[in-house]
């Protein structure tokens, strides 16, 4: 399949560079797959379009501030690293935003801080991975340096770093956020509670597969980078009951899609679950955990973009994302929302 297929003119000034002032009254566009039909929304109103006994799992992995700029200890150069999975210990698999300037036991340091990190070993395309030495607690230190891991399309510094959190958010452990969740409230959640509808918890620690571009021509080359997820029991039997009773398993974001299809596909149904996923969702994949999605408008030629043309079609796609551009909707990470459903 030609990664053309996925390409598509944004003007520059749509891409959003700050969420806007208040969460969930950014726009949504609800697209009908079934009718092929959309209508222009706030997004406050998906309320109005979730039905009691309803089942919306959210993704709830909570972002580092995993973007560190330090120097190098021999020579003073400076040196960006993005953290995006803890492998063990102290040691992490890192993207290096100069990798042509560390080499095999390069060190680097960070300012205002105890901590320093060894390169233990280079691999491809800029990920290196390095061994983190401090004095007191990781997690602390890394408070004191390191600053939320934005897209490289944001230039507008962030004021409020927990704008790029979600409200629910509480598992740490995320290279990046689950964006599509940016645009819920506590408030909105409790009307939706108060409705009938069934909010579950599911987690996937976003790393590498988010930044690397799909540079193959064709899609089906690409390689995505594995994850890891977890799925507990309890929500994997609320799951398999939903499934079950025949109703709407409605996921957050590709993050929560990704995880739950990966599970569903593996085991024929929801099993609790710790492990990784390196699953690749592109047209011609059959969907078989969930009913309806809740996403952000992604970048062109993107896996994200994928995803959502294999749940709703490549023409339909295009056709809502030519409709958003015309109606100046906010693309990417701190855009507006798209909510998918064919019933």
């Amino acid at each position: 399949m030609d990664i053309d297929l996925f390409d598509f003119e944004l003007p520059k000034e749509l891409i959003a560079q700050e969420p806007i002032s208040e969460r969930s009254s950014s726009r949504l566009l609800l697209v009908n797959k079934r009718s092929k039909t959309y209508q222009d929304k706030i997004f406050k109103d998906i309320v109005d379009y979730l039905k009691p006994g309803d089942v919306l799992v959210r993704n709830n992995t909570k972002v580092l501030p995993v973007r560190l700029f330090g120097t190098k200890v021999d020579t003073g150069a400076r040196v960006e690293i993005l953290l995006l999975k803890n492998c063990h210990d102290n040691i992490w698999e890192c993207l290096v935003g100069n990798a042509k300037v560390v080499k095999n036991n390069t060190v680097i340091s960070f300012a205002h801080s105890s901590m320093t990190a060894k390169c233990i070993e280079k691999k491809e395309e800029g990920i290196c991975l390095f061994e983190f030495s401090y004095v007191g607690l990781f997690l602390e230190e890394l408070e004191k340096i390191g600053e939320m891991p934005l897209p490289p399309y944001i230039h507008k510094k962030l004021t409020n770093s927990d704008r790029y959190q979600t409200v629910y958010a509480s598992i740490i452990g995320s290279a990046a956020a689950p964006t599509a969740g940016f645009h819920f409230t506590q408030e909105l959640f409790d009307q939706l509670t108060k409705k009938g509808v069934e909010i579950l918890d599911i987690t996937l620690h976003i790393g590498l597969g988010t930044f690397k571009p799909v540079k193959e021509s064709t899609i089906e080359d690409h390689q995505m980078h594995s994850e890891y997820y977890e799925i507990s029991e309890e929500v994997a039997n609320k799951l398999n009951a939903a499934k079950k009773e025949k109703r709407r398993i409605i996921a957050v974001g590709t993050t929560s899609t990704r995880t739950l299809e990966a599970n569903y596909k593996k085991y024929g149904c929801f099993k609790a679950a710790c492990e990784n996923t390196n699953i690749f969702i592109y047209p011609g994949y059959s969907f078989s955990a969930i009913d309806a999605l809740i996403t952000n408008f992604h970048l062109p030629k993107s896996t994200l973009i994928m995803l959502v043309s294999a749940f709703m079609g490549i023409d339909l796609t295009m056709k809502a994302y030519r409709h958003a551009i015309k109606e100046k909707y906010r693309f990417f990470s701190f855009g507006d929302a798209m909510f998918i459903y064919d019933e």
